[in-house]
């Protein structure tokens, strides 16, 4: 496998272009509604574009990616690029970490140095790893997919190919949330043997157990599955159209910035544990950073396409199958859907740990680093050896 260095640099042409387009931006009309009822709020967005107009600075960003070791490896094909960052510790346990949608590596930032170096944060130095963190297949400075099939099973499949022939890694873990859960699922599922454990921020989203002749479900679970049904009623028009129909949709969203905003800062406030105002989450500067790594590389349109290739072969277990390897779980109070109960995860997975935490949302490694962290470090901490 040939592994390369790999610095990003985006072409300032781009950047002027995109600079150019924000003053002309077509402002749409709408009715008096309640902010944010019927989609992205304009007074927030027209603020956001003004200071991404004005104040944003791409290239302060790329610095800050920069002071990651990152690297580019053709796996099966495709350009992957990932950071990999060594632990400070006597043995540091591998360990690989995979955004979800509309995520990407910046997520795990403030996360990577929490794993690698815990004494410097508090934690011990027998709990460091060895963290590699990929662009999704089709995300950020990764290549799209030029043909269908790449579904999560599939990059579970580069993954595994990339710890052990690409870095020469025997026995590691898996973390994630959002789609970094479903990949870390499958990476269990297909060399258990390789694997320490999966911890995971969000259980996947299509995970059914065999439920068969199994027990009746209990007043919980029951509850959970007529929420998420709810949730996927009210709130989840993006995923049906992202893997339906993603392509008509990408045409608009790949060529006008603000539409890449809204598309993307709608989710960013309903999903993140901000009380409605994201501006207590997440500043600007962060969400512009998020959005403009979607923009320069041009990657929006191949990254909703992951959720059509999922739904083609979604987490469906049969008679008797099960996660082979322990898994932890943090809960976060803002997940939505609502996290399920235990014992819906039960069902399939050995659940080692299950921990509430007292905040956060969907993007954990981004809003809540120091809670991931020390969750993470505590559930590998007995599956080291």
């Amino acid at each position: 496998m040939r592994i390369e260095p790999f610095e990003a640099a985006v072409g300032q042409e781009r950047l002027d272009d995109l600079r150019a387009r924000l003053p002309g931006t077509r402002w749409i009309e709408w009715a008096d509604t309640e902010p944010w009822s019927e989609g992205a709020d304009r007074v927030y967005l027209e603020e956001l574009v003004a200071h991404w107009t004005n104040g944003f600075d791409w290239r302060r960003e790329e610095t800050r990616l920069n002071r990651h070791p990152q690297f580019r490896a053709e796996i099966s094909g495709l350009g992957i690029h990932f950071i990999h960052a060594r632990g400070r510790g006597p043995n540091p346990l591998p360990l690989i970490i995979t955004h979800g949608w509309p995520g990407s590596v910046l997520e795990m930032l403030e996360l990577i140095p929490r794993l690698t170096d815990p004494a410097s944060y508090g934690g011990d130095t027998l709990d460091s790893f060895d963290v590699v963190v990929p662009s999704l297949p089709g995300y950020g400075f990764s290549d799209p997919p030029r043909r269908p099939g790449m579904d999560p099973a599939g990059v579970a499949r580069l993954w595994l190919e990339l710890m052990t022939d690409g870095l020469g890694y025997r026995r590691f873990g898996a973390q994630g949330g959002d789609w970094g859960a479903t990949v870390a699922t499958r990476m269990a599922m297909l060399r258990p043997e390789a694997m320490a454990g999966i911890h995971l921020n969000y259980l996947p989203g299509s995970y059914t157990p065999w439920l068969d002749d199994g027990p009746v479900l209990s007043a919980e679970e029951k509850a959970f599955l007529a929420g998420r049904d709810r949730w996927l009623e009210e709130e989840g028009a993006y995923a049906h159209l992202q893997r339906t129909k993603p392509l008509t949709a990408a045409y608009a969203l790949h060529d006008s910035p603000v539409g890449l905003a809204a598309w993307m800062v709608e989710k960013f406030r309903d999903w993140s544990d901000c009380g409605g105002d994201l501006s207590r989450r997440f500043s600007r500067d962060e969400v512009l950073a998020m959005i403009t790594l979607y923009w320069v590389t041009g990657t929006i349109g191949s990254s909703m396409r992951l959720y059509r290739e999922a739904s083609r072969n979604p987490l469906r277990l049969a008679r008797g199958e099960r996660v082979p390897v322990p898994m932890g779980m943090a809960v976060f109070p803002a997940e939505t859907p609502a996290s399920p109960p235990r014992e819906w995860a039960e069902r399939g997975y050995d659940v080692r740990t299950w921990e509430k935490m007292p905040s956060g949302g969907h993007f954990a490694a981004w809003e809540e680093p120091d809670l991931l962290a020390r969750s993470v470090r505590a559930f590998f901490r007995g599956l080291r050896a």
